[in-house]
């Protein structure tokens, strides 16, 4: 990797930033001349959970977190039926057990029925994965576009305003969220054992995968029907909009 030479003049700047998931260590001044094309030091990752999704996605050299493809894996192999799946939680402790085990195992984590019979406790840990994220699925750059797309009334011009957003995200999180669509339009087509139609989804992963940049309770209780239907929107034309 390669910065300008006046980064490293000890002249330059009086402080550091540190880039714990990276290892990156830059002055603070200089932090916005670092490429986006960093490539972290896998030995640097300490864990999966609350890390960085596209820092963790270049570490492992991967397209999505292990994390999301071996949960849902696990959920479409024994859980596509079971009657309020995402909407039934596990045990929290259990779903604790699962996120320790990630962050200590990483790939070679076990989450079979072997060990967790309760297939509630592997999307719960999966919707908690999302949770820890420090940015969203659906980022704090493109939130307040989402919610923006979402209120137009014209069904085909809400449609393609949600296409436009979504062409904004960067890379690894789109393909999440792309592979996450489908899975839940997967669980759709099972509602009638299951009881999960796409709204109903909506409503667990709206504030799941997007969350507004400002900290403000307010702001989070006005655009929760719009969260709801943008995941609603992204499930039901996962095949259009991806």
């Amino acid at each position: 990797m390669i910065f300008p030479s006046f980064i490293y003049s000890p002249d330059a700047c009086s402080d550091n930033i540190q880039f714990p998931d990276c290892g990156l260590n830059v002055h603070k001044q200089c932090s916005k001349y670092v490429p986006n094309d960093c490539q972290p030091d896998l030995k640097r990752i300490k864990r999966v959970y609350c890390c960085d999704l596209t820092t963790l996605v270049k570490a492992h050299n991967a397209q999505r977190p292990m994390v999301v493809d071996i949960c849902i894996r696990e959920i479409e192999a024994r859980g596509l039926k079971s009657e309020g799946i995402y909407r039934v939680s596990g045990f929290t402790e259990h779903i604790e057990d699962v996120k320790m085990a990630f962050d200590r195992d990483g790939d070679k984590v076990d989450v079979s029925a072997n060990l967790y019979p309760d297939i509630n406790i592997i999307a719960g840990a999966l919707k908690l994965y999302f949770r820890d994220l420090p940015i969203p699925v659906i980022t704090y750059d493109t939130y307040s576009k989402f919610i923006e797309a979402a209120k137009i009334c014209n069904p085909d011009e809400r449609l393609e305003a949600v296409h436009e957003v979504l062409m904004l995200l960067p890379a690894a999180h789109y393909e999440t969220l792309r592979f996450l669509m489908i899975h839940l339009n997967k669980i759709t087509m099972n509602e009638k054992d299951n009881f999960m139609n796409a709204e109903n989804l909506g409503i667990v992963f709206g504030p799941t995968l997007m969350r507004p940049p400002e900290d403000s309770t307010l702001a989070t209780l006005n655009d929760m029907r719009y969260q709801k239907l943008i995941v609603q929107i992204l499930i039901e034309n996962e095949d259009v909009l991806f």
